[in-house]
């Protein structure tokens, strides 16, 4: 039995059509949803038959354990098992760390399986963890960004994609890198009269999630200096009140579209995985609408499986456990 464990975290996704109401209820933290946002959900999901996310995620977590396990052997030390748990869809968080705890896990290195994870996602995710923690200790990455790995997995889909669509242009053609994006609200600073309110997240002054998105895509960019021009935009925001992070995918198309390219790849660098955000906002609506621009719009295979993004994701887990085992019984210093 394992007194360590690593466990992943993901959005969630549900089933069948008809479960649509209740996944995005649990979105939406309860809240009511208008009946024409849940019948446009709905539609998108019939349009793409099912979002592969859970499977996908799952598939991903025996790849990290496999790569933990071959690490573990070099070392002489016991087999990591790795756990997945959903937010807002089964799996549920709680449910996977009441597991965890009933299979005896005493440590784990918990990461969210969004890279570019803003405060608030992040605090969400936190907080679902350590509900159900009681004395398992933890290390919760927050951000992950920046690593390496992930660049270079990205890169890896990218630059076949880009080659043939080159081939086709006969020139080499440029690159638009996306993220989901936010409602502004969730990432701007805390107001000064705001002071001693309960908080989402850790830390102080402005969330760092547009800038980690874009520095992924100027990671991935770096990779490939053969990309003669390369933009960034913010994609899928949401129905909700208020303003949402931008420059808009759509805006951006009218822009490359106004400069003349008639071919692009659009990369989308803020997902691990295929799910309606891909397999409707970027199959459907962005190349419909890229198409009526006169521009003929292709995309790299999404991560999924990549044996890369695993060694990242095990890379990342490696050093949480170590940071575990350097704290021996003591508490894991958490900031909120």
């Amino acid at each position: 039995m394992a007194n360590e464990a690593v466990l992943l975290l993901a959005h969630g996704t549900p089933e069948t059509v008809d479960q649509i109401p209740e996944y995005l209820r649990n979105v939406v933290s309860g809240r009511p949803i208008p009946q024409p946002v849940i019948e446009e959900i709905q539609h998108r999901y019939s349009l793409i038959g099912r979002s592969p996310l859970t499977e996908i995620t799952m598939e991903q977590g025996r790849l990290v354990e496999a790569e933990l396990a071959e690490a573990e052997r070099a070392a002489g030390g016991p087999p990591v098992p790795v756990y997945v748990g959903m937010r807002n869809w089964r799996p549920y968080i709680p449910e996977v760390v009441r597991r965890m705890c009933a299979d005896g896990v005493q440590a784990a290195a918990v990461l969210c399986m969004a890279p570019q994870n803003s405060r608030t996602s992040v605090g969400l995710y936190r907080r679902a963890v350590q509900a159900e923690a009681a004395s398992l200790r933890i290390d919760f990455t927050e951000a992950w960004a920046r690593h390496p790995l992930l660049a270079d997995a990205f890169a890896e889909r990218l630059r076949p994609a880009w080659q043939k669509l080159s081939a086709q242009a006969g020139h080499s053609v440029p690159v638009l890198f996306t993220a989901h994006s936010v409602p502004t609200r969730t990432v701007e600073p805390p107001s000064p009269d705001s002071a001693g309110a309960p908080r989402l997240w850790p830390g102080e002054g402005a969330d760092p999630y547009a800038d980690e998105a874009r520095h992924t895509a100027e990671m991935v960019a770096a990779r490939l200096p053969e990309i003669p021009r390369w933009w960034f935009a913010f994609q899928s925001q949401g129905a909700s009140g208020g303003p949402w992070l931008g420059p808009t995918v759509e805006e951006t198309l009218s822009s490359i579209s106004e400069i003349g390219y008639k071919f692009l790849i659009l990369h989308p660098i803020g997902f691990l995985c295929d799910h309606v955000e891909i397999l409707y906002d970027v199959d459907h609506l962005f190349r419909d609408y890229a198409a009526r621009l006169g521009v003929k719009l292709e995309r790299p295979e999404s991560l999924n499986a990549s044996p890369t993004l695993a060694k990242a994701i095990a890379d990342l887990a490696q050093k949480a456990l170590a940071r575990l085992r350097h704290y021996g019984g003591s508490p894991i210093p958490v900031e909120f």
